[in-house]
């Protein structure tokens, strides 16, 4: 690895639109952590994600991630800091590649919003390309692809009745809750008629099967929210964006996994849905067959139903691309990332339907 490859940046100078009141938060900070040296608070953005707004800070030697909601109004009960937070600090001790968290802040007059300070961890996030310095090879996308399904069964096998997560969540009912809320949650940013997303709702509602025994689940795990080492890139480092987590069916974690594990032989508009094709599709990376078959050895569980739970994680991913692109119709944000999301909206709703007639 080169000197330059060792320390390529993963930040950008903070978005236009997306700034905080540095001078606020520094003195915050100051009040609440002892340790900080004399320097100056030094503020970048980490640019990837869609969603919540996650910022590096540094003092000196010390640094850490601030992490808080977008600006604008957002859906009901989503971006809730303060439950996140609370889920990295039961989850940490139990899961280390969740990221320590540090302190939690619910006065809005600080920077905005309520938000969160958790640990800093370093190395790779391979989201559109790998670093330069990494000479690929279908068998490194094997194990990549291996590390994957292990973290995941590693943290489906976390004893949360060992943790304060007991009292965040609700397992019993947890996919129909689910089915319902997502459905509530599209009627509430739809803009536009989607044919066969109605059908598609009725048969999600109709259809629920029999759920298994609950673990953590983190509902959003995917390539680019979780972080390998720069030395070696199938070793992890890190798992982020723990917004989604609960207590819940586990083949509810592992179809949402599935929906973002894109395949070379998947339709264009699900590839480049997000701008550019997922290193999924590279040589050597499994196939979804292939991540399903691997936990269900690994894990033990029964996968037989996994067509219902991918149908409703493409659906589920269609949701959160919708909230974001209303809010972005109604000129609440003027991200342009955002202003593609409605075609990609329709691709999944469509891809949904052809998943739901498969296990029809």
């Amino acid at each position: 690895m080169s000197r330059q490859d060792a320390t390529i940046k993963d930040t950008i100078p903070v978005r236009k639109g997306e700034e905080l009141d540095f001078q606020a938060l520094e003195n915050y900070l100051r009040q609440h952590i002892e340790t900080l040296g004399s320097e100056q608070l030094q503020v970048e953005q980490f640019g990837a994600g869609h969603s919540n707004l996650t910022y590096q800070i540094q003092i000196g030697e010390w640094e850490a991630v601030v992490r808080r909601p977008p600006f604008g109004p957002v859906a009901p009960k989503a971006h809730d800091m303060k439950r996140e937070c609370e889920i990295l600090q039961e989850l940490h001790p139990f899961f280390p590649l969740a990221p320590k968290p540090y302190l939690y802040c619910d006065d809005p007059s600080v920077i905005g919003s309520p938000f969160f300070v958790m640990e800093r961890r370093h190395g790779v996030v391979l989201d559109k390309k790998f670093p330069s310095y990494i000479e690929y090879t279908p068998g490194l996308g094997r194990q990549i692809s291996e590390t994957m399904v292990d973290t995941l069964v590693q943290l489906h096998d976390v004893p949360y009745q060992e943790t304060g997560l007991i009292h965040l969540s609700r397992p019993e009912g947890f996919m129909e809750r689910q089915v319902h809320g997502w459905i509530g949650r599209y009627e509430r940013a739809k803009t536009d008629e989607i044919p066969g997303a109605d059908k598609l709702k009725q048969w999600l509602a109709n259809s629920l099967p029999v759920s298994q025994k609950p673990t953590v689940i983190h509902y959003d795990y995917k390539l680019n929210n979780v972080m390998f080492s720069r030395e070696d890139v199938t070793q992890m480092t890190g798992v982020f964006d723990w917004e989604m987590t609960t207590i819940g069916d586990p083949l509810a974690d592992l179809g949402a996994a599935l929906s973002y594990w894109i395949e070379k032989e998947d339709p264009p508009e699900l590839q480049h849905g997000l701008g550019h094709p997922p290193l999924t599709v590279m040589p050597g990376f499994m196939s979804r067959n292939q991540f399903l078959n691997a936990y269900a050895n690994q894990s033990g569980r029964d996968v037989l139903d996994i067509q219902y739970y991918l149908t409703f994680a493409y659906f589920k991913l269609a949701v959160i691309c919708q909230q974001i692109y209303y809010r972005w119709k109604m000129g609440q944000t003027t991200d342009e990332r955002f202003a593609g999301l409605g075609g990609f909206v329709r691709a999944l709703i469509l891809h949904a339907q052809q998943c739901m007639e498969r296990k029809a």
